[in-house]
């Protein structure tokens, strides 16, 4: 795929755990993507940043419950117009996309973020996009350098992947480019339903695979490659440089630096 052809889909996924969520009680709130932060729900900073992008079009919200987004006066006129619908969770982060995906159609391109990424701007999304679209992958996934995350936030504790020569966070965005998607998406719902059972997830991939990736021998491209072979899909990795990219609100921590960052961000634009 080399370019964007009209308005580009975008899924929001705003599930949480049946279970309930602990940031959310640590707020004394039902839902986590309602979480304030700086004075705005998490999700409303989201689709904000979607609606400011001129290259969005539709937007789904993935929610576990139709009214989510009832009380946010911002959203109102979007979800009167039928701009931002309403959609149904499923059984996880995977399952959701491919619910919603199907829902809609399965149109090419769509893009996939959370409402947890509380410091989405729409000038990212519209890089995001526009690098993936020139990409050759059936599907794009954002990654940020550790050594930028660690440099720009040195306290801030992230899940990396480690690859030979650098390690990355993932930044919550995908880039669904064409139909061939589905099945890197499927190949995530059974990673999903597998994360308690390693050794089923190593099967999928390989052993040799696994091995050179504990060993940290395995690069970023020998991994794409061979996940892409195992799903069936061409995958491809977005590489930003934007520390921030990979903060998403899922503690109190997270909570008290995207707050930080929005402060510094709001006194650089006075």
């Amino acid at each position: 795929m080399t370019a964007a052809a009209g308005p580009i889909t975008a899924i929001v996924l705003a599930g949480q755990r049946a279970e309930g969520d602990p940031l959310a009680e640590s707020q004394a709130m039902t839902w986590k993507s309602l979480v304030p932060v700086a004075g705005q729900a998490m999700i409303e900073r989201v689709l904000l940043a979607l609606l400011s992008s001129p290259s969005i079009g539709q937007i789904a919200v993935s929610a576990p419950v139709s009214d989510l987004l009832a009380a946010i006066p911002s959203l109102q006129a979007p979800l009167a117009r039928g701009r931002i619908l309403i959609m149904p969770t499923e059984a996880g982060p995977a399952a959701s996309t491919a619910a919603a995906w199907k829902r809609l159609g399965q149109p090419c391109p769509t893009l996939v973020t959370t409402a947890d990424h509380a410091l989405l701007t729409a000038e990212l999304v519209e890089r995001f996009c526009r690098e993936a679209a020139a990409g050759d992958a059936d599907i794009h996934a954002a990654l940020v350098p550790a050594s930028q995350i660690r440099a720009a936030f040195p306290e801030a504790r992230r899940t990396y992947l480690c690859f030979r020569g650098e390690a990355y966070s993932g930044a919550n965005l995908f880039f669904l480019a064409s139909p061939e998607a589905a099945k890197a998406i499927c190949f995530w719902q059974g990673v999903e339903q597998d994360r308690k059972r390693p050794w089923r997830i190593a099967r999928r991939i390989g052993p040799a695979t696994l091995l050179r990736y504990l060993l940290r021998r395995l690069s970023l491209e020998a991994a794409l490659a061979r996940v892409s072979q195992v799903a069936g899909a061409r995958g491809g990795a977005i590489i930003l440089t934007e520390a921030w990219a990979a903060v998403d609100v899922d503690k109190a921590a997270d909570l008290e630096l995207a707050e930080q960052i929005l402060a510094e961000r709001a006194g650089s634009t006075r």
